[in-house]
């Protein structure tokens, strides 16, 4: 068993109402964390539902109270008031998990620079973070890295690993694959005739690619996504590109979906189409898919590899005439063992076993390296100050 405490981003509620990959993924980690057995707390604002010990320094989530991504002190103070309540806690907890998702929780690592516990991050996402949507492009990533390439972190795939090595001096210990949660995940079903997308709509997840293809396949699209209006780019793509094919029948838009929608329509499609045209770091929507039985037809980018087994859990292809040309295989494949595979390798249970052996590998180094005193358990007759190991 071991203490961990997880500080989570203050932005979105875990687990989301809606959209938020790496809310999602905390929900996930720290549930499966608490069955196996763990003795887990949670910062995290008070709208949060876990089954860990949970610690609010605010009553909700900061998009929820209608604070804007570009309003920074109230993110910084419940960073702050996290690593000052680790701080005086030291003695219970046996590491620090935290997670890099957003500009804002780059904050934490000047704020842990001295911390006496072990400490991991997951990078959700890619540098650099000191950016505001498609606008402005600072450099204050550079900056940080007096801290950040000193704390140990973990990516959520190869791919990511490799990409963000070629930018900046990162601690890389380990890869850990994202994992989905199989007991609230309904059985495959039979397949009807329609293919989905699912995701945010922007250019980069080619959305537009999947309906050329599925017109050209005439096969029917179902669309379950949201647009983000606060961003230019997102909005013209929407309206010049995706709405224009929305016919209702062949192409079909029936926007954002929560987890459960998603599910009943995933386990009931012939097939995901995933043209992504980045090096996505992930890919949870495919993760989604074949947990249900759903085949994914997706582009050779990102972890996309790293998750797709080509003929056995869907299709890995480079263009559109081979996506297009795969369409029609996707009923060759056994959706139950589409779902056999990602529990066997992409279950909470997994991504949950995988994180501890990284937690015993950080306090390793951690107690090899000791850059700074680290905490241990008092011994009978000891006296507080006695309790750092330096």
């Amino acid at each position: 068993m071991m203490r961990i405490v997880h500080l989570a981003p203050p932005w979105i509620a875990i687990p989301p109402k809606h959209y938020g990959g790496t809310e999602n993924v905390i929900y996930t980690l720290v549930e499966e964390q608490v069955a196996q057995g763990h003795a887990v707390t949670l910062l995290a604002p008070g709208d949060a539902r876990t089954s860990a010990r949970q610690v609010s320094f605010f009553t909700q989530s900061l998009l929820e109270s209608g604070v804007p991504w570009q309003s920074h002190p109230k993110a910084f103070y419940h960073m702050y008031k996290s690593i000052e309540y680790v701080q005086k806690h030291l003695h219970d907890f046996d590491i620090l998990h935290t997670h890099l998702s957003s500009a804002t929780d780059l904050y934490v690592f000047p704020l842990t620079s001295t911390l006496k516990l072990p400490h991991v991050t997951t990078l959700h996402s890619q540098f650099p973070f000191d950016r505001i949507k498609d606008e402005w492009l600072g450099d204050a990533d550079t900056y940080y890295m007096e801290w950040i390439s000193r704390v140990p972190m973990v990516a959520i795939s190869e791919s990511a690993r490799r990409q963000e090595r070629e930018k900046f001096p990162l601690n890389f210990i380990d890869v850990v694959h994202h994992g989905v949660d199989f007991k609230n995940c309904p059985p495959p079903a039979p397949a009807e005739d329609f293919f989905i997308w699912v995701g945010r709509i922007v250019p980069e997840k080619g959305l537009d690619l999947a309906i050329q293809a599925a017109k050209q396949a005439q096969v029917p699209l179902i669309i379950a996504g949201f647009v983000d209006l606060g961003i230019p780019r997102a909005r013209s793509y929407f309206e010049e590109k995706i709405e224009p094919e929305i016919d209702g029948q062949l192409i079909r838009y029936i926007g954002p979906v929560n987890g459960e929608k998603r599910d009943h329509l995933l386990r009931r499609a012939r097939g995901l189409l995933n043209p992504l045209l980045w090096e996505e770091p992930f890919g949870m929507v495919m993760l989604e898919a074949m947990a249900v039985g759903c085949p994914v037809i997706a582009f050779r980018r990102g972890a996309a590899a790293e998750l797709i087994v080509h003929g056995k859990t869907g299709f890995l292809v480079d263009t559109l005439p081979e996506m297009v040309q795969c369409i029609p295989d996707v009923n060759s494949l056994d959706r139950n063992a589409v779902r056999a595979h990602a529990e066997a390798h992409f279950s909470a249970r997994v991504m949950a076993r995988n994180y501890t052996r990284v937690y015993c590998e950080v306090i390793k180094r951690s107690l090899a390296l000791v850059h700074y005193p680290l905490v241990r358990p008092a011994r009978p007759g000891e006296q507080p100050d006695a309790e750092l190991l330096v």
